[in-house]
């Protein structure tokens, strides 16, 4: 068959992918499900052959993906298919816990790996599922009834996928009257309510007690804004590259930050509480990209599918005060073609190059890959289930199939290289 120029681009043979690769994938598929055949197994019964179906089902089909047309489609009965994720007592956690082992274990991914802490609303029809409320849903851009989750992806150059996850229970979930709806859904009787941003560094800390290395940790505004948790961060020795508002206020200089003297002949009472004692003004974040001697460079970030990723980075050593203490951090800035800035907050060395910088300031792009790999083709959004069980079974199969994909990508870009002229 000949090609034009642009017709050859859709050639699966230019992209590596070889008919006897192709035609390997089911038994890969087979060979991948049986490494973590006995995470399913019971004290009574082996419901790893559920799972089998469950994990092709998410992989295979396209659009209403819940219990019932899972099973239609693999051939298990909806009943079984619902007792097996709703009520089935197969742990989860070691399931996730496997994927991240196996992670740590794969050489391509020995070096350059962020972690990325990100949180994801999925729209509920009621509120009788496990932590739904009328919450802010950013997929549709305002408060309306969801379930949140908290999701921590893994991410290695061209390659993501999620390793963690925790369902954020509103508070008022845990009032008096919520007990008997608690009970029902088998919300764990030790949850406590925790912040996102609680169960966001819960996540790390597991994680990483799991082995599982990293670079660096990168998050989101919603995240980054909060200094206790930049603060966490920094105390266990972890670097962390965290989006802040573009009004986020620092100091060019350090502060002086202390409680005033009283002043002589000054009635009321003796100041208590610390305030900034110097003359020297905040800036916004804002602010600090407009200044004269701001320095931008433009630095190339990463290939990509149509082409090459480049902007315009500044970087500059500011001060911000936490906790009546002043802390000196990179103020890092994204400038994008259309001239929109973005910012983030760093503890990284202070001789770490622009380049770098720039590197870790681009990452949570992967988060968001990860996320839509999820919902748009394994389909993590279309969960019906309401049991706190379903979500967290759910959430381990989606991960494992998320692997199951990584996994692949890394192996067939070592076996089958694309034709170089396509990049």
């Amino acid at each position: 068959m000949c090609y034009d120029k642009h017709e050859s681009i859709f050639d699966p043979q230019r992209w590596g992918l070889r008919d006897e690769i192709t035609q390997n994938f089911v038994p890969r598929f087979v060979g991948f499900w049986l490494r973590f055949q006995e995470r399913f197994k019971t004290k009574t019964r082996d419901t790893s052959d559920y799972a089998y179906s469950y994990m092709s089902g998410l992989l295979r089909m396209e659009g209403k993906r819940n219990f019932t047309d899972i099973g239609f489609n693999t051939g298990v009965s909806e009943q079984n298919m619902q007792h097996f994720m709703s009520n089935s007592p197969w742990d989860a956690w070691a399931v996730i816990k496997q994927v991240q082992a196996e992670i740590a274990a794969t050489p391509e991914l020995g070096g350059n790996s962020v972690l990325i802490l990100d949180k994801s609303a999925d729209a509920k029809a009621g509120g009788k599922s496990a932590g739904s409320g009328r919450q802010y849903n950013g997929r549709l851009g305002k408060v309306d009834m969801s379930q949140v989750g908290t999701f921590l992806a893994y991410a290695n150059e061209s390659v993501w996928t999620w390793v963690d996850g925790e369902l954020y229970l509103p508070e008022h979930w845990f009032a008096p009257d919520m007990a008997e709806l608690r009970e029902k859904l088998v919300i764990p009787a030790e949850r406590e309510f925790e912040t996102k941003i609680e169960l966001g560094w819960k996540m790390i800390q597991r994680t990483h007690a799991n082995g599982l290395p990293f670079e660096a940790i990168c998050c989101d505004d919603f995240y980054g804004q909060c200094s206790d948790f930049r603060a966490k961060m920094d105390a266990a020795d972890f670097i962390y590259m965290a989006d802040v508002p573009h009004d986020t206020q620092v100091y060019l200089k350090r502060p002086v930050v202390g409680v005033p003297e009283a002043q002589p002949g000054r009635q009321g009472r003796k100041p208590s509480r610390s305030r900034v004692l110097s003359a020297d003004k905040p800036l916004k974040a804002s602010d600090v990209a407009r200044l004269e001697d701001t320095n931008w460079s433009g630095v190339f970030v990463r290939n990509t599918e149509r082409g090459v990723l480049n902007n315009e980075f500044a970087a500059r050593r500011v001060w911000t005060i936490h906790e009546d203490k002043t802390v000196q951090e990179w103020l890092v800035i994204r400038r994008e073609c259309g001239g929109k800035c973005t910012y983030s907050m760093s503890n990284a060395t202070l001789n770490t190059p622009i380049k770098r910088l720039a590197w870790l300031k681009c990452q949570r792009y992967f988060v968001e890959r990860a996320n839509q790999d999820a919902k748009s083709d394994l389909g993590w959004d279309e969960l019906e289930a309401q049991k706190y069980l379903a979500w967290m079974h759910h959430l381990a199969l989606t991960i494992l199939a998320l692997w199951f994909i990584t996994q692949t990508k890394i192996e067939w870009a070592v076996q089958n290289a694309r034709d170089p002229a396509l990049l």
